[in-house]
């Protein structure tokens, strides 16, 4: 039972890892190399892209049209970001500028050989066997590729987590020791006074049981003509 519940304790925490992996925000320092429009076939992968109730644009065959920012990375390795509204919808980032942010990054694209670095920030995961892209949620200008803006958004809504997590901790072991505590106290006691009595009874039926087959013998022996101990 103990290896039971590490188990799920551990399976939870991976959950949970992944969800605020995929939520969060994050922030990559990029160049811009392209921005487009595609038509593209969602499958079962559309639960990582935008709910339909955005206003995202959809054909009869069921082809998607999706804003995409192509981009590289400082070690040149590429990284491809899809730009959809989120509207209410979960993740609440409250995103409504698809179409500026497309107008942005179309104006921030460079070449190689004259870079204009940009910081992105954006959620979710890029796993390209599964066509999955993150989505872009706004992005800026920086000095150079080494330029790291500090991930704020992150930190701030790690630590409201934090404090959440904190308070409800607090909570539940004053819950504990106000009401839970008590009663398994008075549960115990409860218990050890039956223990008492139930000893004190069973002592004396052994008592009982004692004396009466002292009776009986007595009672057999004068029968058989011996004299009573």
């Amino acid at each position: 039972m103990r290896n039971f519940q590490v188990v799920l304790g551990v399976l939870f925490g991976v959950l949970v890892f992944l969800f605020l992996d995929y939520a969060l925000p994050s922030r990559n320092t990029v160049r811009i190399t392209n921005t487009y429009n595609k038509l593209t076939d969602l499958g079962w992968n559309k639960i990582f892209y935008a709910s339909p109730d955005t206003g995202t644009v959809q054909n009869a065959q069921g082809l998607r049209d999706i804003r995409f920012i192509d981009t590289v990375r400082p070690n040149g390795k590429p990284l491809v970001y899809r730009n959809e509204d989120t509207g209410t919808i979960w993740p609440p980032y409250f995103k409504y500028d698809s179409s500026n942010l497309h107008a942005v990054a179309g104006d921030l694209k460079s070449s190689a050989e004259a870079p204009r670095w940009v910081s992105v920030t954006s959620y979710g995961w890029r796993i390209s066997p599964l066509s999955i892209f993150p989505n872009a949620i706004s992005m800026r200008p920086v000095a150079g590729p080494g330029d790291h803006p500090l991930n704020w958004p992150a930190m701030a809504i790690l630590g409201v987590i934090g404090a959440l997590l904190f308070l409800i901790w607090r909570m539940w072991n004053q819950f504990r020791e106000r009401s839970i505590d008590p009663a398994l106290a008075r549960a115990d006691r409860a218990i050890d006074r039956v223990d008492d009595r139930l000893d004190s009874a069973r002592d004396r039926v052994v008592a009982e049981s004692r004396q009466a087959r002292g009776r009986f013998s007595g009672w057999v022996d004068s029968w058989r003509g011996k004299p009573r101990r």
